[in-house]
């Protein structure tokens, strides 16, 4: 089935498409403040009325091109590789964040060019279903009528001011809303910066500096979190990153994740001197690891009897694995909890908040220092509080977990019919494909999982229009715009790249 001929198929799946009612609402909701909807391109599915005129002639060359997904196809990527050659000679590596260099699987980046509902167009006009979705920001898919709009109305009054405004208010009200862990939040610019200064203030309330951080788990960049850190470190074989005195990765604890008994050991040595635990309540930086029942309840009680606090990163999972967050999916209450990507709509964003009394001892309240030029920009806030607003409705929540309930259950029967070790773990709006017939618990064996598999599985997807993501251990991440016409067409792609990777016979 072709990615671009995908609606076609979807008419006979019309009466229960998931992500119409989202569209149409949208388009709804255009309409009533005056700005025209946009137009679907032919050969995509949903409603054409819905979606912006010009779309279809901006894509018309590749629009025209049936691609079939069970096929392969030689993509011209000429463009694509004329930018990166010009990206290497000013931008190190020729990207600006080391997984989109495409290296773990034995490629080069793709230069995209623009991306609509669950579609992304590189600068050569290859369409492609996307399954990363700006790495978990785009959970309404891309372009979303109801975020450009709040972006469009926003702009008009300025970029950035430098001073408080309405939005930020608004945003920070609404998040405690949804997430009754978080009493005061703090508006920030990215989610290392927010898990770096969770970490700051956890300390200075604690008046502790150990942190204890769980292998594969990666809380951004910052030099404390370096240490047996997930996602691209993983990707590139780095265990931690040169330039960090070791003094400052002295005072974090890496322990495995899913372990008690290492959990339980760390406390009864430390216990009075850790300041906090940071977790990605579900990994997502060493692809999908949920984590066990005693797990998250053995951090909580250690937290509790020794006055730690218990930090959750939730900048993948918050508003997605659940509108609370995985803190309401789990039960679990931690003490801060740090943010990032749907708050802000598709733009730079971070922010962390938790407890009032901890809280209050961020400057200009308390002692610890915190600032940002770009904090609570208007931008941001205006695209972040459009996403929320429509996902407090319920129906974009439940959409993605069916939906990733259903790309699941296929791609485990696509092992199965094909007889490869395949494991395939998942949440809402999160999904991992792991190539080994052992379960994945750890990091330690996500890292035994066949990653010369994944990368010619990588290919023949890309050749096949489905854009997944370019690393072993990276979540991939379904959008509630994603229709079971789309889910279908990956699954037939994957069926075939699976194939044509292991050498086996339809």
């Amino acid at each position: 089935m072709s990615a671009n001929v995908v609606a076609d198929k979807s008419k006979e799946d019309a009466g229960d498409e998931l992500g119409q009612e989202n569209m149409k609402d949208s388009a709804k909701d255009a309409a009533k403040s005056g700005t025209k909807a946009a137009e679907r391109p032919e050969g995509l599915p949903g409603n054409k009325d819905d979606w912006k005129e010009n779309f279809k002639e901006d894509h018309k060359d590749s629009l025209n091109k049936p691609r079939l997904t069970e096929e392969v196809v030689h993509l011209d990527h000429s463009k694509s590789t004329a930018l990166f050659n010009r990206a290497k000679e000013h931008i190190p590596g020729g990207v600006n964040s080391p997984v989109r260099s495409c290296k773990a699987v034995g490629g080069e980046p793709i230069f995209i060019a623009s991306a609509d509902g669950p579609y992304m167009y590189d600068e050569d006009k290859n369409v492609y279903i996307d399954y990363v979705g700006s790495w978990g920001a785009m959970i309404l898919g891309h372009k979303h009528p109801r975020v450009l709009q709040a972006i469009e109305d926003a702009v008009q009054h300025g970029t950035s001011y430098g001073a408080p405004c309405r939005a930020e208010v608004e945003m920070a009200e609404l998040i405690c809303q949804l997430v009754p862990s978080v009493e005061m939040v703090r508006m920030v610019n990215s989610g290392t910066e927010a898990c770096m200064s969770a970490v700051r203030l956890a300390r200075a309330f604690t008046k502790r500096n150990i942190i204890v951080k769980f292998d594969g788990c990666y809380h951004g960049h910052a030099d404390s979190f370096l240490v047996k850190a997930g996602s691209g470190l993983a990707t590139l074989g780095i265990a931690s990153s040169p330039g960090v005195p070791e003094e400052f990765t002295a005072q974090t604890m890496s322990l495995p994740y899913n372990n008690v008994d290492a959990l339980r050991e760390a406390f009864a040595k430390k216990g009075d001197q850790i300041a906090a635990i940071i977790v990605e309540p579900v990994v997502g930086n060493a692809g999908v690891i949920i984590p066990s029942e005693e797990f998250l309840k053995s951090m909580q009680g250690l937290c509790k009897d020794t006055g730690a606090l218990l930090i959750f990163d939730e900048v993948m999972t918050g508003f997605r694995v659940a509108l609370g967050g995985a803190q309401e999916k789990f039960g679990i209450k931690p003490d801060l909890t740090c943010f990032g990507k749907i708050i802000g709509g598709g733009l730079p964003v971070g922010a962390y908040g938790g407890r009032k009394e901890i809280m209050e001892h961020i400057a200009p309240l308390g002692p610890v220092y915190q600032a940002g030029t770009l904090s609570g920009n208007p931008l941001a806030m205006a695209a972040g509080l459009a996403q929320l607003r429509f996902l407090k409705s319920g129906k974009p929540n439940q959409q993605l977990a069916t939906i990733t309930e259903e790309l699941a259950a296929g791609l485990k029967a696509v092992g199965e019919k094909l007889k490869v070790p395949l494991q395939v773990v998942s949440v809402p709006g999160m999904l991992s494909v792991f190539f080994t017939d052992k379960e994945v618990t750890d990091f330690d064996l996500a890292l035994k999982c066949n990653t010369e598999l994944f990368g010619k599985v990588w290919h023949g997807l890309i050749k096949r229009g489905i854009y997944w993501p370019p690393s072993q251990y990276e979540a991939a991440f379904p959008s509630a715009i994603h229709s079971r016409a789309e889910i279908k067409a990956t699954l037939a792609a994957f069926e075939a790249s699976i194939e044509e990777a292991v050498g086996a016979k339809a």
